[in-house]
Order: C-alpha cells, then structure tokens, then sequence
C-alpha cells in the first residue's frame, strides 16, 4: 500500500474567499507582495498551514479564521481572494 497522497496533491485549489463556513483549508499560495506574504506568515497564514473559516462578513466583508496555531483573525475579502487553498477532509 502506497503512502498517502498531501492534501495539495488531490484537492482542487481554490481561493480563500470561495470557502464556505465551518469548512477547514490548508493554505498552497499566498500573494507574492514580500509586505503582505510576511504579515500573512507572521499571523499564522502560510504555505502548509490549516486554516477554519469561522465566519463571512456579510455584503462582502472580512473572513473570520482561526488558524492551525490557534489565532482568530478578520482578513479582508480582498485578500482573502489571492490567498490559495485547498479543502482538507473532515
């Protein structure tokens, strides 16, 4: 039996914006802005790690998330749009 496949490796990419609540990601890309990547890493949102879509700002507004280190953090919609994930199963 062959070992398991990453996560990346058998779920489609989408961006962070498109996830619904409640669902778990782990992030596969994060904008290339050196500014942006760097606060984005020292927040916890980083290529490999797991974020929790806890709530959606209504009318467009910011994502809550809680990321796998356990911070909660409002991203802008914006942003949350160049950042790439994919799904990680329950």
């Amino acid at each position: 039996m062959s070992p398991a496949a990453p996560v990346a490796a058998v779920a489609r990419p989408q961006t962070l914006d498109a996830l619904p609540r409640g669902q778990q990601a782990q992030v596969v890309g994060v904008p290339t802005d050196s500014a942006v990547a760097a606060w984005l890493a020292a927040v916890g949102i980083a290529q490999g790690e797991e974020l929790l879509v806890l709530r959606r700002g209504l009318f467009g507004g910011p994502l809550h998330v809680r990321t796998g280190c356990g911070g909660e953090f409002a991203v802008a919609r914006s942003l949350a749009a160049e950042i790439t994930v994919v799904s990680v199963p329950e």
